[in-house]
C-alpha cells in the first residue's frame, strides 16, 4: 500500500484514486492473501442499484486477519480485554490464541449444524468471547448479525426475525458500570416469538441463574472445551454476505445492512492504516460496542487484518469514576485514541482533575466518531487530552458505508475543528441543491456520494425495493447520505446534521448540529440537542433541550444570553425560541440521541412517545416531559 506521508502525497494518490478507481483498489488489494484473484475489480449498475468488487475472487476474511500474520505475530497481542470493573485483571490474548479459540467457536457452529449462509444472531457483552464468536462464523462462512447487548427483546424479536437466525450466542448478563443486565432473560422472552433459532449457546459470565431449555441452550465453557482448535475455513466469494448489521429507520423499522467479504475486508484495512497513519507496534483503542459498524470495523476488522493490538473495552467512561478512560490509557499505554465526541462532552463536565491524575504521554492520535463534534469539545479534546500535540482525526461515515469515508489524516491533513476535512481516496463526495443539481465549489446542500466504494453495503437485507428508494432514488445514480454539508472554499467538508434534523425556519434550512455547536459554546453550557416545533409565523420553530454544568440560578438571564450567543455566531434567525434546561437527553447506549422523543415534547404530544426502554436512562424522558415549555 502506498502511504501517504504528506499534503502533496494525499492530492497526488487521491488524483489517482478518482481517475483510475479499478486500478487503485485493485493494487490496495493486492496486498492480502486470495485463493482466486479477481476477473473484475468493480461493477455497478446505477439503475438496480447494485454493486460488486472484486468479481470471481476467493477469499477467506480470517485468513487474513489470523492465518497470514501467524508466521510473524504469533506471541504478539492482538486484543487487550479491559473488564468493567478495574480490580478484575485485564486479559491479554495473543494472534496464536486468537487464532486457536476462533477455531474452537468454529468448530462448535459446525457440529451445531451451521453451515455457509446460516445467519447467526450474536447478543454478548465485550468481552473476548464476542470477537471469537464473530471471526468464528466468518471462519465457516455464517453470516453473523451482531446485535447490542442491551436492547429490549422486541429487539432482539425483530432482528432475528427479520433474517431467520437459526442459532443465537449469548451470555447469562453482562456488566455495564454498576449496572448487571440479565442477557438471557431478554433472550428467553424473545425466542418465545423467534420460532427459527434452534440452538443458544450460553457464556457464562456475571454468574446469574439462568433458566436453561433442555435441548436447545447449553453452556458456552462446556461445548467449548471439547473443541480442536483446527477448523478449515471455508472459502468464500468475495460478494458472500459476512455480516448483516441493524439500523434504525426513518419508519421505526430497522435496516438489516449487508455487507460482504472482499470489499469490506479491503476498505476496513486501508482505512484504519491511512486514518490513523497506523504504524508496526501502536497500541490502538476504540471505544464503541461491537454492537455498532464502529466496533466491528475499528475494533476487529480494521485493527486485526493490519496486524494491530486493539483494545476491547467492556465498561463505561463514568465508572467507577470520570478517570476510567484516561486510566485505560495509561495502564495499557495507548497509542491511537478513538471515540465519540457524545463521550468527550460528558467528560468534559468532570473535574479537570480526573485527567490530571494519568499519564497520557503514550498518545500519538486521537479520533473522533458518531457525530459531528462541536468546537469547544474539540479544542478541550485537543488541550486536555491529545496536550495540544496529537491529531484530532474528526471521521465522517455511516452503518451503510462501512469505513471512514471523509477524514483527516493524522499529522498529514491542516485541521480545521468542525470540519471533517477531505475524502479519503477512492471517496468521491456530491455537494446538492434542493433541485438536485450537483454544486461545485463552496455552498452548503445535501451530501451523496457519486462512485461505489468497496465496504458499501450492498442491500436491505430482504428488501432491495426500500434499499433503492432509501439511498438512490433521491438523487438518480448517487447515493443519499441523508446528511446536510457544507464545503468551505479549501474543499473541507463539515456535516451539518440530518436531513431530517434540518429546521426550516422562515424558509431557511438550519441545520440543528450548526446550533447546538452555537448553544454549547456558552461557558455554562455542557450539551445541548435542538428540534423543530410548528410556529404559526415561521413555519417551524427552535426547540433547544440544554443541559448545564450546574443548575442555573437565573434561568431567563441564561437563556437571553444563549440566545444572543447564536444570534452571533450563526444569526438572529437561528436563536432559539424556546429553551428548556434538562438533567439529561433520551440517548441510546451508543450515545445517539433519540430526537424522535425531543421532537414529540416540542409539539406537546407526549401522549405516545414509543419504546423508550433501549435508552440509557428511561427515566430522564419522564423529567424532560414534566418540564416541557408550552
Amino acid at each position: 500500500m502506498r502511504i501517504i506521508h504528506s499534503q502533496a502525497d494525499y492530492q497526488n494518490i487521491y488524483k489517482e484514486s478518482i481517475e483510475n478507481p479499478e486500478r487503485f483498489w485493485g493494487e490496495v488489494a493486492g496486498e492480502f492473501v486470495w485463493h482466486r484473484t479477481w476477473d473484475k475489480v468493480m461493477d455497478w449498475d446505477f439503475h438496480k442499484p447494485e454493486a460488486a468488487w472484486f468479481l470471481g475472487a476467493k477469499l477467506n476474511i480470517t485468513e487474513n486477519i489470523l492465518d497470514r500474520h501467524l508466521p510473524q505475530r504469533e506471541n504478539q497481542v492482538a486484543l487487550i480485554w479491559e473488564p468493567n470493573n478495574p480490580a478484575e485483571e485485564p486479559r491479554k490474548i495473543t494472534y496464536g490464541e486468537l487464532k486457536r479459540q476462533v477455531c474452537r467457536v468454529g468448530n462448535l457452529l459446525r457440529k451445531k449444524g451451521i453451515r455457509k449462509g446460516d445467519r447467526v444472531c450474536i447478543y454478548m457483552p465485550m468481552v473476548p468471547e464476542l470477537v471469537y464468536a464473530i471471526l468464528g462464523c466468518a471462519r465457516i462462512g455464517a453470516v453473523h448479525s451482531v446485535v447490542f447487548a442491551g436492547f429490549s427483546a422486541g429487539s432482539l424479536i425483530d432482528r432475528i426475525t427479520d433474517c431467520g437466525c437459526k442459532m443465537v450466542l449469548t451470555a447469562d448478563g453482562a456488566f455495564r458500570g454498576d449496572k448487571k443486565i440479565e442477557l438471557k432473560s431478554i433472550v428467553d422472552e424473545a425466542l418465545i416469538q423467534c420460532p427459527t433459532v434452534e440452538q443458544v449457546v450460553v457464556f457464562e459470565r456475571t454468574g446469574s441463574k439462568s433458566s436453561m431449555k433442555q435441548g436447545r441452550d447449553t453452556w458456552w465453557q462446556d461445548e467449548i472445551q471439547g473443541m480442536d482448535d483446527h477448523c478449515s475455513p471455508e472459502i468464500m466469494d468475495a460478494e458472500d454476505l459476512l455480516f448483516i448489521l441493524y439500523t434504525s429507520g426513518s419508519t421505526g423499522k430497522p435496516k438489516g445492512m449487508v455487507h460482504t467479504c472482499g470489499g469490506y475486508m479491503v476498505y476496513t484495512n486501508y482505512t484504519f492504516r491511512t486514518v490513523f497513519q497506523y504504524k508496526e507496534g501502536q497500541v490502538f483503542w476504540c471505544t464503541a460496542d461491537i454492537g455498532w459498524i464502529t466496533g466491528h470495523s475499528y475494533i476487529i476488522y480494521g485493527p486485526l487484518s493490519a496486524g494491530a493490538t486493539s483494545v476491547l473495552f467492556e465498561g463505561i467512561p463514568s465508572y467507577p469514576d470520570f478517570g476510567r478512560f484516561w486510566q485505560v490509557i495509561e495502564r495499557h499505554r495507548v497509542n491511537i485514541f478513538y471515540t465519540a465526541p457524545t463521550a468527550i462532552r460528558s467528560l468534559e463536565q468532570a473535574p479537570l482533575s480526573f485527567v490530571q491524575r494519568h499519564d497520557l504521554s503514550s498518545l500519538q492520535v486521537l479520533g473522533t466518531v458518531g457525530e459531528p463534534i462541536n468546537e469547544e469539545a474539540w479544542h478541550w479534546y485537543d488541550k486536555n487530552i491529545g496536550k495540544g500535540e496529537c491529531p484530532i482525526v474528526d471521521t465522517w461515515w455511516q452503518t451503510e458505508t462501512g469505513g471512514v469515508m471523509i477524514s483527516p489524516i493524522a499529522g498529514v491533513t491542516p485541521l480545521k475543528p468542525t470540519y471533517a476535512t477531505l475524502p479519503l481516496p477512492g471517496v468521491q463526495p456530491a455537494l446538492m441543491d434542493e433541485h438536485g443539481k450537483e454544486i461545485k465549489g463552496a455552498g452548503e446542500g445535501r451530501l451523496a456520494l457519486k462512485y461505489p466504494w468497496p465496504a458499501m453495503a450492498r442491500t436491505i437485507y430482504g428488501n432491495h425495493k426500500r434499499f433503492r428508494e432509501t439511498y438512490f432514488s433521491t438523487f438518480p445514480g448517487k447515493y443519499f447520505t441523508g446528511d446536510g454539508c457544507r464545503r468551505d472554499g479549501e474543499g473541507y467538508y463539515r456535516i451539518t446534521g440530518r436531513v431530517d434534523d434540518i429546521i426550516i425556519v422562515s424558509g431557511h434550512n438550519l441545520g440543528t448540529a450548526e446550533i447546538e455547536s452555537s448553544i454549547d459554546e456558552h461557558s455554562a453550557v455542557c450539551e445541548s440537542a435542538v428540534v423543530g416545533f410548528p410556529h404559526d409565523i415561521k413555519g417551524q420553530g427552535v426547540y433547544a433541550f440544554v443541559i448545564c454544568y450546574n443548575p442555573p440560578e437565573e434561568e431567563d438571564k441564561l437563556r437571553s444570553e444563549i440566545r444572543d450567543l447564536v444570534s452571533k455566531i450563526i444569526g438572529p434567525i437561528a436563536k432559539p425560541d424556546k429553551i428548556q434546561f434538562v438533567p439529561g437527553l433520551p440517548k441510546t447506549r451508543s450515545g445517539k440521541i433519540m430526537r424522535r422523543i425531543l421532537r414529540k415534547v416540542a409539539e406537546g404530544d407526549t401522549s405516545n412517545l414509543g419504546d423508550v426502554t433501549t435508552l440509557l436512562d428511561p427515566n430522564v424522558v419522564e423529567v424532560i416531559k414534566q418540564g416541557a415549555i408550552k
